[in-house]
């Protein structure tokens, strides 16, 4: 597991999330919005159980498999994870 410190801001949190989905999408970050919503801009089913299970390795917490589309922007992704990641600091 490659965790990521828990105490991740969220610009910082929310630029990892650009990485990714710019992966994924095979686009350039500089042209990804991160409030666009995730399936129209094309990431699919696919791509958002790999997104959840990237979210779940590198933070080392578990997520739903519907992360993507329960949050279906990055900006609302991030926020659902950062609530995650404060839920699962405060149980430890």
């Amino acid at each position: 597991m490659n965790t990521i410190s828990t105490d991740i801001t969220r610009p910082q949190l929310q630029e990892w999330l650009v990485q990714r989905v710019s992966e994924y999408l095979e686009i350039s970050p500089d042209d990804l919005d991160p409030d666009s919503p995730l399936a129209e801009i094309g990431l699919d089913s696919v791509y958002a159980l790999a997104l959840s299970g990237d979210v779940e390795d590198a933070f080392g917490i578990a997520v739903e498999p519907t992360l993507a589309w329960d949050h279906p922007t990055i900006t609302a992704l991030a926020g659902g994870i950062l609530d995650d990641l404060h839920r699962a600091k405060a149980d430890r």
